[in-house]
This record gives structure tokens, C-alpha cells and sequence, in this order.
């Protein structure tokens, strides 16, 4: 799908759902590469929360992520057409990121030792501390030890709420701002170290 129709059509679902979704426009290729540079070498079992269009699920799989090992969640069914579409490949699903946990251990993505990395498009800002708690704790089920977190935000600090932050025992990282990105990014990971 060409960049125009992309952020045509994503400017349209923005419109009908203003609060579920992050942005105006889809992430730019900047900002992908940032966001796929955060994940551990090597990184096999990688999850993607919110992917939109698809701009960071192509810059997964042109980094060398295989299709069998990518999981893909979207909860917009408008953005989930368009993936299936681009993307047979993958396992892309219309669901909620609250549910990260139990859907990778159904479709198989999972490796034994859970997932190396976790790239995240969710406008943490826009919602509650509890719903953050309930995705970070779900997400941090199925990450491998070791398994890092990545987010992006227009915002100035991390979006996570620090209360969150320090319920789940995470650290975060501020791994650095996307000027080239439309609104301009930055982008954090988030690891839980180890007890």
C-alpha cells in the first residue's frame, strides 16, 4: 500500500476513533528502524502491539524476523485488514494487547522461552495506570528473561506511569528522539531486571 494511502486511511480511522488511536498518521521509516534497533541481537520471537499500517512490522521483517516467529496485534479492524493484507505471512490478529499473553501461546509464535522483544505503537500516554499495568504485565508474561520492551511517544518523558513502573519492578531506558518522525519521537524500552 502506497505512504499516501496509508496515512490517508489512517487519518480516517484517527477521525472515527480518536481516543484508540495514537497518532494522526502512521510511524515513520525512521522511527521504525529506531524502534527495531532496540530489540536484543538476534532477536527471534518478536511481538508487535498496535502496528497500524505496518510501517515497523516491515522494518521487522526486512531486519531478518521470520513470519513464523511474528506476532502481530491490532484492535482497529479497519488497520487488521489492511495487515492481513500486506502481511499473510504473519499472524496478525484483531485483538487486545491486554491478551498478548494467552494469544502467543495459542497461535505458536512463542518460543519455549518466550518472546526476545516486544515493539509497541500503543498511545500509553491516553490511557489509565490500569490499563498500562494490565498490558505491561501481560506483555512481561511472555517476554523471555532479558526480553526488552520498546515504546515510542510524542510525549516528553516516558509514557508509562512511574507508578506502573516501579509496580512491575521495570527499568526504563530512554533510547533517544525521532526529529524525521511526523509528530517528531522518542523512543523508550523498558526491562525488567532480574530478582
Amino acid at each position: 500500500m502506497p505512504a499516501y494511502n496509508q496515512q490517508l486511511t489512517f487519518f480516517r480511522e484517527w477521525v472515527k476513533h480518536p481516543l484508540q488511536m495514537a497518532s494522526v498518521l502512521p510511524s515513520g521509516r525512521p522511527l521504525a528502524r529506531m524502534m527495531v534497533s532496540a530489540m536484543p541481537a538476534h532477536a527471534g520471537c518478536v511481538i508487535e502491539l498496535g502496528a497500524g499500517t505496518g510501517v515497523i512490522t516491515e522494518a521487522l521483517l526486512h531486519h531478518g524476523v521470520s513470519p513464523a516467529q511474528l506476532l502481530v496485534l491490532e484492535l482497529n479492524a479497519t488497520m487488521h485488514a489492511i495487515l492481513r493484507r500486506r502481511f499473510p505471512q504473519a499472524q496478525v490478529l484483531c485483538a487486545d494487547a491486554r491478551h498478548v499473553n494467552e494469544l502467543a501461546q495459542r497461535t505458536g509464535v512463542l518460543a519455549p522461552t518466550g518472546a526476545d522483544a516486544i515493539l509497541s505503537s500503543l498511545g500509553l500516554l491516553n490511557m489509565s495506570p490500569e490499563l498500562q499495568r494490565d498490558i505491561m504485565s501481560a506483555a512481561f508474561t511472555v517476554l523471555r528473561p532479558g526480553g526488552v520492551f520498546v515504546q515510542y511517544t510524542y510525549g516528553w518523558h516516558s509514557p508509562l506511569h512511574e507508578q506502573v513502573r516501579r509496580q512491575l519492578g521495570l527499568r526504563c531506558i530512554r533510547l533517544g528522539r525521532v526529529w524525521r518522525n511526523v509528530p517528531p519521537a522518542q523512543v523508550f524500552t523498558y526491562v525488567r531486571d532480574p530478582a
